[in-house]
């Protein structure tokens, strides 16, 4: 039980976030979006009073946990009903969190939906004190045991993957006491969290810039990638970065403290449960090797000359005697193109056909039915991610603004969805939900799919170039940039574990260096810019996250080779593989799963074929850009 409900709370939270932009289409209230955009809340509950009585009845059902205790090594029958009865709080949790939750997600000043979410926190809470003596006891049952119960009651077969891999992390499970003082921490732990969602989205104030048409403008998330990506002027590009980074950097200190305080109360966990570092704490529960994320930080830091030469190429295009952080967006050529959201529907329906006819009448479904929030409306969070509610179907957010990057934005999240989708019709309850380190497979091998599918129907040159950089951007953002992150978390954390103190010049220390690694003597930034590091919100909510963007986009691009390349038979098993992927949910460790599906993230080559990717596509924008000045 306690396993599922931190799964669960991590899950809901946030999932799969991506792009921040601006909607292109803008409501001044959340009444005045049309119902075809919005969240259906009611594939959930019918109304608040249903929330209402479900919450008491997950309350009151919580009580009957308790009652199992000192029970299950007496007899399996006890064993088989706790099993039963946590699967149902669990599923019941599911939707009495994402009820208020999302509708949290896309209102956030609304202070009586926070309210109703705090109530659901503390519940939580209160799920992890009352679980706490689960796991002591029930590593107390022999091993052998176990296996024979589970070998003789097929109402155990559902959890054999759960209840065998507890043996393999026995060591991390404490005594009965210390589990619940523990547990009494859970909630206090996340405060830091919190407190920076709270500066950072709902107290956050921007600054306002005026640029060369007269106009006011203030330097939003969603205005800040608009500026960065349209605007031709580079000293406005520039102004508007700065604006930005200036909200961050002028409460350097604060974020400094928040951050501090996530990476103590994570190394505090980690050094309760007997593990030598967080990143250990971190990697443990789902098996992955420890040399997977230092190979991957240490081989990408080691071949950044690609991504120096790309910055160069842009560099050399936009005719820049300078080039600095807030240039790398912009457009090469002036193709602005908009793309109605109906029309970008249809090209990522188009552009998953080699997936097969069922993936594709699923993706039409997903595309429908109010399971997609589509445009930006005061309060509602910045970014896009995808959601799920066992026994309902997921829920996808965007801030849909017309743009290229939002139409791959569209097919990353219906690629969770569909993983998503695929988890929960072919595996049960209790095996659904994959882990993180899978969960960026599907999202960026969709993306891929669109590229093809783009490229081969563009004939406009300008609209080639524009693809073609942004595949470019894709492995920038979601593989380089993303290992970047990992590598400043893992720096940060070993500070931690080395008693050496963490603030803001440390953290910007930290990041400079970094900067200096990757981009060579190519960037032209100021000081200021040192402190990017506070807007990067998975730091404070999600530690030692983002290298699994990073792994798993090298992942899908080994997928797509098998997939795309050899013979037909050849090609199809590697599809069906793929398939098999996306139904497996959480039946295996990770590293297994892509194993199975053609991937071994243990060897450095799997990492430096994507750098190599990189590094051609580079070379083929070069050569379209030559073409177009012809």
């Amino acid at each position: 039980m306690k396993k599922e409900v931190l799964l669960l709370i991590f899950t809901m939270l946030m999932f799969a976030i991506t792009t921040n932009t601006l909607a292109q289409t803008s409501y001044k209230s959340r009444d005045e979006v049309p119902a075809e955009y919005k969240w259906n809340f009611s594939d959930i509950y019918a109304d608040w009073n249903i929330w209402e009585s479900e919450f008491t009845a997950l309350s009151s059902q919580l009580d009957e946990v308790p009652k199992f205790k000192g029970t299950l090594a007496k007899d399996v029958k006890n064993l088989i009903a706790l099993q039963k009865l946590n699967e149902e709080l669990s599923k019941r949790a599911y939707k009495v969190y994402q009820y208020v939750g999302l509708q949290y997600t896309v209102d956030t000043k609304n202070m009586d939906l926070l309210s109703k979410l705090q109530k659901v926190q503390l519940l939580f809470a209160q799920f992890g004190v009352k679980t706490s003596w689960i796991s002591p006891e029930l590593l107390s049952i022999p091993e052998e045991t176990m296996k024979k119960w589970i070998a003789e009651n097929a109402e155990l077969k559902d959890f054999k993957f759960e209840l065998m891999d507890m043996y393999r992390l026995q060591k991390h499970v404490l005594s009965e006491d210390k589990e619940q003082l523990l547990s009494y921490f859970r909630q206090p732990n996340g405060a830091s969290s919190d407190i920076y969602d709270a500066v950072s989205t709902t107290d956050v104030k921007f600054n306002k810039v005026t640029l060369s048409d007269g106009k006011e403008y203030e330097v939003t998330h969603g205005v800040y990638k608009q500026i960065l990506t349209n605007n031709k002027n580079q000293d406005e590009r520039k102004k508007a970065f700065d604006a930005m980074i200036d909200v961050y950097s002028k409460n350097k200190n604060t974020y400094a403290a928040i951050y501090n305080g996530v990476v103590q109360s994570g190394w505090a966990s980690a050094r309760a449960r007997n593990y030598q570092t967080k990143l250990d704490a971190s990697l443990e529960r789902n098996d992955i090797p420890k040399d997977v994320y230092l190979n991957l930080i240490n081989t990408v830091k080691a071949n950044t000359k690609p991504l120096q030469k790309y910055l160069k190429l842009r560099k050399e295009i936009l005719g820049l005697d300078k080039y600095y952080k807030s240039d790398r967006l912009v457009n090469l050529t002036d193709f602005s193109k908009s793309y109605d959201y109906e029309e970008a529907k249809e090209i990522v329906y188009q552009a998953v056909a080699p997936l097969g006819e069922d993936y594709q009448k699923k993706l039409k479904v997903a595309m429908s039915n109010g399971w997609l929030d589509v445009y930006e409306n005061p309060g509602k969070r910045s970014g896009a991610f995808s959601s799920g509610v066992y026994g309902v179907h997921p829920y996808m957010m965007l801030n849909y603004d017309g743009t290229l990057d939002y139409v791959f934005t569209l097919a990353h999240e219906l690629g969770h969805t569909m993983h998503t989708w695929y988890s929960d019709e072919n595996q049960p309850f209790a095996k659904h939900d994959y882990t993180i380190f899978v969960a960026e497979v599907a999202s960026t091998f969709n993306e891929r799919l669109l590229l093809d599918y783009m490229l081969k129907n563009s004939k406009d040159p300008k609209e080639r170039i524009t693809l073609l950089t942004q595949a470019i951007n894709n492995i920038s953002g979601t593989f380089f940039r993303q290992t970047r992150f990992a590598d400043f978390e893992y720096q940060v954390y070993t500070r931690a574990e080395q008693g050496l103190p963490i603030n803001a010049e440390v953290l910007a220390d930290i990041w400079g260096q970094l900067d200096k690694a990757y981009f060579g003597d190519v960037l032209s930034d100021d000081e200021n810019h040192k402190y990017v590091w506070g807007r990067i919100s998975h730091f404070y909510g999600m530690p030692y996250y983002v290298y699994q963007y990073a792994t798993c986009f090298a992942s899908s691009a080994q997928i797509y080779k098998n997939v795309t390349e050899g013979s037909k038979k050849e090609k199809q098993e590697a599809l069906n593989k793929y398939l098999t992927l996306l139904k497996s949910g959480g039946n295996d460790h990770p590293m297994n799963q892509l194993k199975k599906a053609g991937v071994d993230l243990s060897k450095p080559e799997t990492i430096l074929a994507v750098i190599k990717q990189f590094d051609m596509l580079v070379d083929q924008l070069a050569v379209e850009i030559k073409n177009l000045k012809k």
